[in-house]
């Protein structure tokens, strides 16, 4: 694609963006209060219970806070780990399924941020390090790597509604 298409490619998908945002977006006083209470947890699949205890709670700092069956499927765990504010972090292993290798899809995960105190994040990113965890430091405020399991994970050290210095919620 030329420069000249990229380009007008490009003003229509911010168009198209502008579009949305004009018909959709409310103002923050205008916006109803949500019917949700919060995240009560986001489920990641497993290829390994151990080595995902070992990185999110020794590596990450999320503290392991329950480990039972997985009510769906005998033999499979559910475990959680503690994100802060309440928020939990849920993994299931499959044994016996065969499941395959991470991978994005439509309706399938990007990745997940996860806010940390920017007094943490360095350290976090230190210890990303010192695990030989392959990551990526943007903006000097968020951290991209992969889980052991190829889940793309952000550390982000700005505040919750915040992105980059804008709001968001």
């Amino acid at each position: 694609m030329s420069d000249t298409a990229s380009d007008l490619h490009l003003t229509a998908i911010e168009a198209e963006r502008t579009r949305i945002r004009e018909a959709h977006l409310r103002p923050a006083g205008e916006r109803p209060a949500s019917t949700a209470r919060g995240l009560h947890h986001t489920a990641l699949i497993s290829g390994d219970v151990e080595r995902t205890v070992r990185f999110y709670q020794d590596v990450l700092g999320f503290p392991l806070t329950e480990l039972i069956e997985n009510r769906d499927y005998p033999g499979s765990s559910h475990f959680f780990f503690d994100i802060g504010h309440g928020n939990l972090l849920a993994f299931f292993d499959f044994p016996g399924l065969d499941v395959g290798p991470y991978v994005e899809v439509l309706g399938g995960l990007h990745h997940m941020a996860i806010s940390v105190d920017p007094e943490r994040w360095e350290d976090l990113v230190r210890r990303l390090g010192e695990a030989g965890v392959a990551h990526e430091v943007h903006s000097d405020v968020s951290v991209y790597f992969r889980d052991p399991d190829g889940a793309r994970i952000e550390l982000i050290a700005d505040p919750l509604g915040e992105m980059y210095g804008s709001k968001v919620l």
